[in-house]
């Protein structure tokens, strides 16, 4: 048995560097020697194999216990390098984050140890950060490490009260300003639940009750912020979200004239659970065609016709995003079915395209250090609009969560601005869901049709960029064989 997981751990590192064909090569190696072995051998060997094959389709998803390795190596460089400077950023050199199990708040879920499926019990993290000495402490007001990057501060036999040991931890440090979760415009912000609070107040010495204030911009930064590291990991995940729908955008999933927008969504679903990945909302799918009228922008969400069977001459757009190693994409691409004898898309949506990519490139030229999210919105569609397009712009924050924290840019029903949350400054090396449409006439088809595009981009100290590409160019369904003449 032994010898088979070396086998398997060989095949596995070799995939990493190497084609399909360089195992082929080593599997036909081995293939003679394995044959000698007894038949239940025989069958280790090919689960051995097919488990092998799988990750060769499960396109690079890590292991679960590989993925918790990069989960917590991730967590332990954000704590020692991307905290200190958010907490001098935001003035505070306190912050408590408490939350009790299956009620955590936001920010904590993103602190978790990869083994902690939630927090235990009630569970205190201090942050202390003392600027003169460049140090920051990192201590747990509970039962347990929280992982080996936060250690326990509360030992119960000397101090049975939780919080008497949160005050005692809180007056050995002195700290200037004392941060909680709590905030009025950024749902993700405002993890502290009123109970807690009050338990929190009640003990805390009244001398630190004018210390305490909102971790508002704190915790936004927290969320936002993402390392070179976590960049690199999110290039692949893109690419995987591309994949996916590229592969959901072909006739190995779709048949013109059978096959349903509703059943490629749920193709999409259980691709993502196949994969051993999640997603964070389900997919949807919905088409365009010349004898359908314009629908609103929730067409597209929630009134969209379900099992609408695909058509040649379709324009179809999908929503699909996805989960990975606490990251998460967001992702919206355009495929159109050809009819017989058709090579490509027509002209028409070609141009229609070109005109949503052109939307983007004045939307995204706009991104600049410190200016809001409402700044940069009302700029964009003014640009637009003077070069003749019709957009409608509604971008988001994206990282630790789908719909994260940080500068909201617009929504489809706000393209005046949105207040609270759309006044918040854009800060380098955060993610956003460069989400938005521009509205096109087609008089072939005699009616407008909207070019819906998501994609993720990277603001950083060099600007923007997309995190791994835009669509340019329309899918095609099927794809085009060279091969084949008329």
């Amino acid at each position: 048995m032994q010898y088979y997981l070396q086998l398997y751990l060989y095949c596995h590192r070799l995939f990493q560097s190497s084609r399909i064909k360089t195992f082929v090569s080593y599997f036909l190696i081995y293939k003679i020697h394995i044959f000698k072995e007894t038949i239940n051998s025989m069958r280790i060997f090919w689960i051995v194999i097919l488990g092998f094959g799988f990750q060769i389709n499960a396109q690079h998803i890590l292991p679960v216990q590989e993925q918790a390795r990069v989960v917590d190596e991730i967590l332990e460089e954000r704590f020692n390098t991307v905290l200190p400077k958010l907490m001098d950023r935001a003035n505070i050199d306190m912050w408590i984050v408490i939350s009790r199990e299956y009620n955590e708040d936001p920010v904590l879920k993103t602190m978790l140890p990869a083994t902690w499926l939630n927090a235990r019990r009630r569970t205190i993290i201090l942050f202390f950060r003392n600027k003169t000495k460049n140090t920051i402490e990192k201590l747990a007001v509970a039962r347990y490490n929280f992982g080996e990057n936060i250690i326990s501060a509360w030992d119960k036999d000397k101090e049975p009260n939780q919080w008497k040991r949160l005050m005692e931890l809180i007056e050995e440090r002195q700290p200037k300003t004392i941060g909680l979760n709590y905030s009025s415009d950024f749902n993700i912000a405002d993890g502290l639940v009123k109970t807690d609070y009050e338990a929190f107040m009640k003990y805390l010495p009244k001398a630190y009750h004018r210390k305490v204030v909102s971790a508002e911009k704190l915790a936004i930064g927290w969320i936002e912020t993402r390392t070179d590291r976590e960049m690199v990991i999110y290039d692949q995940l893109v690419n995987i979200t591309h994949e996916i729908i590229a592969e959901a955008f072909s006739e190995k999933v779709i048949t013109p004239g059978i096959t349903t927008t509703t059943e490629v969504e749920w193709w999409m679903r259980q691709k993502v659970s196949d994969l051993g990945l999640q997603t964070w909302f389900h997919p949807t799918v919905d088409v365009q065609r010349s004898k359908d009228d314009l629908k609103g922008h929730l067409y597209s969400f929630s009134d969209r016709p379900e099992q609408q069977v695909i058509l040649p001459g379709d324009l179809i757009h999908c929503d699909f995003g996805i989960t990975y190693l606490r990251l998460n994409t967001d992702c919206q691409e355009l495929a159109y079915v050809l009819k017989p004898n058709e090579t490509r898309p027509p002209k028409f949506l070609i141009d229609a395209l070109k005109a949503g990519n052109r939307v983007q490139d004045i939307f995204t030229s706009n991104f600049e250090t410190g200016k809001t999210g409402n700044e940069i919105l009302l700029k964009s569609l003014k640009d637009a609009k003077s070069q003749g397009l019709r957009p409608s712009i509604y971008t988001h924050p994206l990282g630790s969560y789908g719909h994260s924290s940080g500068p909201t840019i617009g929504m489809w029903d706000a393209q005046g601005g949105v207040e609270g949350t759309g006044d918040y400054p854009l800060y380098p090396n955060t993610v956003y869901a460069i989400e938005l449409n521009t509205t096109v006439t087609i008089p072939e088809w005699k009616r407008d049709i909207r070019v819906m595009l998501e994609e993720a981009g990277f603001y950083g100290d060099n600007g923007f960029r997309y995190v791994n590409g835009r669509q340019t160019k329309l899918l095609t369904i099927p794809r085009v064989s060279d091969h084949k003449g008329n």
